[in-house]
């Protein structure tokens, strides 16, 4: 298993995630990140400007269902404190958790983010609400391009709001790793570092990267490609040192692995902190993906989760997001605030000749099931 490093939020967030023990063995090691500088602004009593904004909900409760380190420093503090809501805040590892946890029903999440394949099958599934547009004037403030105000797993945004997006590549310490990988064999084929890599803890992820490695697309729904992509990753096993749950930038920072796959936000907040690690996108391209805010049926608090939609695309709302948490962001009035080193930045804002190497996951419909049955198999090889 993968470790978690969340350190200790707010009182206004209640956070349910994984081994207690092990967050604190991290915790514990005093690196400075954006969860433990959330920590210490708090412990020493700074202050939260609240952010105006031209709709607010009442006062009540607001269930939140998010990925790790995926919000800014103050994003729910300035929320509270204008709405009066009490906002519960619990994480996920990654969208296979996240479907797992709703597809018998909603346990109480007024917000998830899914990612984009994800949007589109739970549209499949009747599993979303559909989004109040004239509660949220701050879609205004999206990137004004096809594949973000009508993308088609999601057309005319009418189940859910754009939040992030980016890509997944490999994180590496350049000290140990004797050359640029630009290959996805450096994760696959690489007997020089055993048991210095990790790899995602992702179905769709990590078997798509492994088809694309192979010379298929991420979306395949031949048996025969999907067999050999779960052959792949079941040979490369005896280098892997874990398949990590949203938490391989931790392993890295950390010196326990010197290769990991990941989302590229995640390494980019390592690389703050120590100039040793890098990003790339491999030669044979990846995934792009975007995340979204959704609404799941059943959600008990809707107008709530309008109105937090409505604050996270509030220009500097989302900019300090994307500043704390330095993915790309999918609010184009943002980006004046955004640091200019990000938005410089092809790890954050990708190239257009980085992203045409790419493919967005979609969903295979009942073809799942061949993904599903070789994850299990690749977790037993």
């Amino acid at each position: 298993m993968g470790v978690s490093t969340v350190a200790k939020r707010p009182k206004a967030y209640k956070i349910l995630t994984g081994d207690e023990q092990m967050k604190k063995q991290f915790s514990n090691m005093g690196y400075l990140n954006r969860r433990n500088l959330l920590q210490r602004a708090v412990a020493a009593g700074l202050s939260v400007a609240v952010v105006p904004s031209s709709l607010w909900a009442a006062s009540g409760e607001l269930n939140i269902y998010n990925w790790d380190t995926y919000i800014g420093e103050t994003t729910v503090d300035t929320f509270s404190a204008a709405t009066g809501a009490n906002v519960q805040y619990d994480l996920f590892a990654d969208n296979e958790e996240l479907f797992a946890k709703l597809k018998e029903g909603n346990p109480g999440y007024d917000l998830i983010f899914p990612s984009d394949y994800m949007v589109e099958t739970m549209i499949t599934l009747d599993m979303l609400v559909e989004i109040d547009h004239s509660k949220v004037p701050n879609i205004k403030n999206l990137i004004q391009e096809a594949s973000f105000i009508d993308p088609p797993f999601n057309p005319g945004l009418k189940y859910g709001v754009p939040y992030m997006w980016g890509t997944v590549g490999i994180g590496y310490r350049k000290s140990k790793v004797p050359a640029v990988p630009t290959s996805w064999s450096a994760l696959f084929e690489n007997d020089e570092l055993a048991g210095r890599i990790a790899l995602l803890a992702d179905a769709r992820v990590v078997l798509g990267i492994a088809l694309k490695y192979l010379g298929y697309s991420m979306n395949t729904r031949n048996s025969d490609e999907i067999a050999k992509a779960r052959d792949l990753i079941i040979a490369a096993k005896k280098n892997i040192k874990t398949f990590a749950p949203d938490s391989g930038q931790d392993l890295l920072i950390s010196g326990e692995v010197d290769l990991v796959m990941e989302w590229n936000g995640d390494i980019i907040s390592v690389i703050a902190e120590d100039d040793d690690l890098a990003y790339v996108v491999p030669d044979e391209g990846s995934v792009v993906w975007m995340d979204n805010i959704c609404i799941p049926k059943g959600a008990p608090n809707i107008e709530n989760a309008l109105a937090f939609i409505n604050h996270i695309h509030d220009p500097e709302v989302n900019a300090e997001i994307a500043n704390t948490i330095h993915y790309a962001t999918a609010n184009a009035a943002a980006k004046k605030s955004i640091a200019p080193d990000d938005l410089a930045n092809p790890a954050i804002y990708p190239t257009d000749d980085i992203v045409a190497k790419c493919e967005a996951l979609v969903d295979v419909g009942d073809d799942a099931r061949l993904y599903d049955e070789a994850w299990t198999q690749v977790n037993a090889g």
